[in-house]
């Protein structure tokens, strides 16, 4: 047991014990290990990174493919006290060379990018200066191209191990099939890697699959009698809107969110239903990533997601305080054959 790490997550972060495996993760990443972890939805995948990252000698450089979790993360760190920074969009170049030069020389212990910024020059030459302590790719299953969130940019991150042979990788997923597992830690060149695996039963999620022929009556009443925050999703942008709308009619607030939308509008939605000024969010897939609710009772499915993995990873978001909770699938014979079309009967 590390007593530094220990010491961190009580003093820090303000947490008494480690969830599963997290221990076995955080000492085998302060010892130097290439690490994959595999932890549930709301497991406390990102301690995993951030524990070592203060307890090793240096910056921990974190890829995150979303600059609302890049903000989120960023911000956490810096109220406690701890230096942090990210490169994200729309930024000047004079203020990203500030940025990358204080990594350097300012003491700067995190250091949050999206995979494309990875692939600037500038970025690349100002990291081979710094004294890196960890790398660590969170959502690594975007890395591969069997996964169901696959980023071309993420092929790239393997650069790093180029420009730092000997600073040790921690990938963090909470799904991955045998086959990406495999192609995150070949793509990654994860040296010996050390595999940790959790359990992804979430005992105190309740599943329910309802074939209903009136979706829209069983979904009123659902929030009727379920009040608490909660999050619907759709497989368009035109049924988010539509949904968010039915709700609402209903004396249910609402509002909706998907990728369309400027970013504003987006930020500003996702805040209101993070303060509970609103119950429901109904969103396509594009909300969701690194959205991190501890009081959310209730995910809905209003349509069938794109695979198993998606579903896991977007119900996963109920519950992460330990709560009871409930994952409800509303679906009816159109909602089959419309998969059937999209999915099988397009293939050659």
């Amino acid at each position: 047991m590390n007593l530094e790490a220990k010491n961190i997550l009580k003093n820090t972060f303000g947490f008494d014990q480690f969830r599963p495996q997290q221990e076995e993760i955080i000492n085998a990443v302060i010892e130097g290990y290439d690490v994959m972890a595999l932890l549930p939805t709301g497991g406390g995948k990102s301690l995993c990174y951030q524990i070592p990252g203060l307890v090793r000698t240096g910056i921990c450089i974190v890829i995150s493919p979303l600059v609302a979790l890049i903000k989120d993360q960023v911000n956490a760190l810096k109220q406690k006290g701890i230096k942090a920074t990210g490169i994200t969009g729309g930024i000047s170049y004079k203020d990203l060379d500030d940025i990358l030069d204080n990594c350097i020389y300012g003491q700067y212990q995190f250091l949050y990018l999206s995979p494309e910024r990875l692939q600037q020059s500038l970025v690349q030459e100002r990291i081979s200066k710094m004294r890196v302590s960890l790398i660590a790719v969170d959502e690594a299953h975007c890395v591969s191209q069997w996964g169901h969130d696959f980023r071309p940019a993420y092929r790239d991150i393997n650069l790093l191990r180029t420009i730092h042979k000997e600073i040790p990788i921690i990938a963090v997923t909470a799904t991955a099939t045998e086959s990406v597992q495999l192609d995150i830690i070949d793509n990654l060149e994860l040296k010996s890697a050390q595999v940790f695996k959790n359990s992804y039963l979430r005992p105190n999620i309740s599943y329910q699959i309802t074939n209903t022929t009136d979706k829209n009556d069983s979904y009123i009443n659902f929030y009727k009698k379920y009040v608490g925050s909660s999050v619907t999703y759709v497989r368009s942008r035109k049924n988010a809107i539509t949904y968010s709308r039915l709700l609402t009619t209903n004396g249910i607030s609402s509002g909706f969110f998907h990728g369309g939308l400027p970013n504003k509008v987006k930020v500003d939605t996702a805040q209101r239903w993070m303060k509970n000024q609103i119950q429901v969010i109904v969103a396509t897939n594009a909300f969701g990533m690194g959205i991190d609710k501890p009081d959310v009772r209730t995910v809905t499915h209003l349509q069938l997601p794109d695979s198993i993995e998606s579903y896991y990873q977007e119900t996963g978001r109920a519950g992460r305080d330990g709560k009871e909770s409930i994952a409800q699938f509303f679906y009816n014979i159109n909602d089959i054959n419309h998969a059937q079309n999209q999915f099988i009967k397009s293939l050659p």
